[in-house]
């Protein structure tokens, strides 16, 4: 459908100038809803020329009678108008500003907003993921997020949180806030190998994003980090899913097909940061640069130097994801069963809805052999609804069970 395709594309921005222009996220969120609402009739018989201006205008026009309402019924005052050049024009000129999703982002990452609620307000109103996708991601239930979402939006109507980037002297105490919330909206997009679901268009997105964020704090090593594990990411796309639209394990990927001056320019941000202490995301821009280094498949995967680099990001930055992805590098190294030991403490963690870990834990028991205990992993992991070239893996490694 037209109208889902532009909200997966602009939704964000739209939402993002909307709550820029009339400093209340609710009030963002129903007046675009009531938008799409409206488009369903008026786009039956020609698109307008601009989808996401026609949404953006319409759903202006919305909120300011929904004001108009409460200005008479409470008696208060209209908000000023907005100066030139207007939020609307900045998005006919581009169909990308970076700079307005950026802003909310820093607004969503106030200090005055609890920090457990900074990303997870970020992902759903800037980058437009779902409460059941944010909660999986910090591996909570999702009712405890919506809560947490609620609180967070009352807090910022409460606080006259102002819709504008900090200055520079204010950027640090946000700065984790936003550089999770950007990790969990790449996450997205990077989890679909192929390029096809409602978030792709964040991989390319991210890009800019974290370039921008790198020429603001030039000196921040997590932000150049981060900057270059986005692109040593994305460098790895072109050979990540085959011929027949499966998904290609990294270790199966073809170097060659790799984008060289992508992964260039990757190495440029990296060593921006390695002659000073690394944090968690310099350890991890490590993990992808030892990837990288990788010329051939005739070169052997570098499992041992990747299960070092994973203890050194465990001792910085213990959770389960980390570990989870530790052990992938642990059954290489060591063997299955000692990752399998690994993998199934963390039955308890939280990660029943977390994808990866029931691949991995279906992988590493077909390779011990437990072909139905496989069978079920995998049945578990294809219930989460995986990306297209995701699933295809998984449905073949489920079919092994079965041989």
């Amino acid at each position: 459908m037209m109208i889902e395709a532009v909200l997966r594309a602009d939704g964000g921005r739209i939402t993002a100038a909307l709550a820029a222009r009339f400093r209340d996220l609710d009030l963002a969120e129903e007046a675009l809803a009531e938008a799409c609402a409206r488009a369903v009739s008026a786009w039956a018989d020609a698109l307008p020329a601009n989808p996401a201006g026609w949404l953006y205008r319409v759903a202006t026009r919305v909120a300011l009678d929904s004001l108009r309402r409460n200005a008479v019924r409470h008696a208060t005052t209209l908000p000023a108008p907005e100066p030139e050049p207007t939020v609307e024009d900045l998005m006919t000129a581009t169909p990308l500003i970076p700079d307005e999703r950026l802003r909310l982002i820093f607004v969503c990452c106030h200090p005055a907003i609890h920090p457990d609620a900074r990303a997870a307000l970020t992902l759903r109103l800037v980058c437009g993921l779902s409460a059941q996708e944010i909660a999986r991601a910090f591996l909570i239930a999702e009712p405890t997020l919506l809560q947490r979402l609620t609180r967070a939006k009352r807090k910022i109507a409460d606080a006259g949180v102002p819709f504008e980037v900090p200055g520079p002297d204010h950027w640090g105490e946000r700065l984790d806030a936003v550089l999770s919330t950007l990790e969990v909206a790449y996450a997205h997009a990077h989890a679909d190998g192929a390029g096809t679901g409602r978030h792709a268009g964040y991989a390319n997105e991210m890009l800019g994003i974290t370039a921008t964020l790198a020429a603001m704090l030039p000196t921040e090593s997590e932000v150049q980090a981060l900057a270059a594990t986005v692109r040593f990411a994305e460098a790895r796309r072109p050979a990540r899913v085959d011929a027949d639209g499966m998904m290609v394990p990294l270790a199966e990927q073809d170097p060659m097909l790799w984008d060289a001056p992508l992964i260039a320019e990757a190495r440029r941000y990296l060593a921006r940061v390695l002659n000073r202490a690394l944090g968690t995301r310099g350890i991890q821009a490590l993990i992808h640069a030892e990837w990288c280094a990788r010329g051939s498949l005739a070169a052997p995967p570098p499992w041992p130097a990747i299960l070092t680099l994973y203890d050194a990001l465990l001792a910085c930055r213990d959770d389960p994801v980390t570990r989870l992805n530790r052990a992938v590098a642990l059954a290489e190294v060591r063997g299955p069963a000692i990752a399998f030991e690994e993998v199934d403490a963390l039955s308890h963690a939280g990660l029943a809805d977390y994808l990866p870990y029931h691949a991995l834990r279906a992988d590493l028991l077909l390779r011990l052999g437990l072909a139905d205990a496989a069978c079920r992993a995998y049945g578990a992991a294809l219930a989460l609804a995986p990306a297209g070239a995701e699933r295809r893996w998984l449905e073949r490694g489920r079919s092994k069970c079965m041989d």
